[in-house]
């Protein structure tokens, strides 16, 4: 039971590294890999004939280096794929940088629009409290005239009023003068 976990799980790391290889055009490492695991592939076809131990010593040796191999391999790939990623990581950067320097222009140019509407803006508004100021003291200034206006008449009905009872004393004086003239004759005489 313990093979076949330790096989699934060797397949499943195979299919990942395969999965994990790039697709097209094989770098120099990767072809000295293919070179390596074809030169071991027939070693193991074609073995040597020698001795138990001799061959002890070379499967030894054998593993060793191909363990050395292994962690040089890793290690080239680690490297390789930590290149890769610092140029990619560079690229994002720069395109970032780029990027905020594209939007910090466009926010001062937004930021400065935005001053020249405000200052319009401001203009427009003291154009229109100038305005409504003017009007206001044209009213009060209106508004004074009309009281004035209504105050002179006023006094001027009241003027006629007693310029017409004026009229009526004088002439009621009149007919009493006239009366008392006529009087004095008609004793005089």
């Amino acid at each position: 039971m313990s093979s076949l976990y330790t096989r699934s799980k060797e397949y499943t790391r195979s299919r990942k590294a395969q999965s994990d290889s790039p697709p097209s055009s094989p770098s120099p490492i990767a072809k000295t890999l293919r070179h390596e695991r074809l030169s071991r592939l027939e070693a193991a076809t074609n073995p040597t004939p020698a001795s138990d131990s001799s061959s002890y010593s070379d499967r030894a040796s054998s593993r060793s280096s191909a363990y050395t191999r292994r962690e040089n391999r890793l290690a080239a790939l680690s490297s390789r794929a930590e290149e890769e990623s610092n140029r990619d990581y560079k690229k994002l950067y720069e395109s970032a940088l780029s990027e905020n320097q594209k939007l910090k222009t466009k926010l001062q140019e937004a930021q400065l629009e935005l001053a020249d509407i405000k200052s319009k803006l401001e203009k427009a508004a003291q154009q229109k409290q100038e305005k409504t100021s003017d009007r206001s003291s044209m009213l009060e200034m209106e508004k004074r005239e009309k009281r004035a206006l209504e105050r002179k008449l006023s006094e001027m009905e009241e003027e006629m009023k007693i310029l017409t009872e004026l009229k009526s004393d004088n002439q009621r004086l009149k007919d009493e003068n006239g009366a008392l003239i006529r009087v004095i004759s008609k004793l005089s005489k």
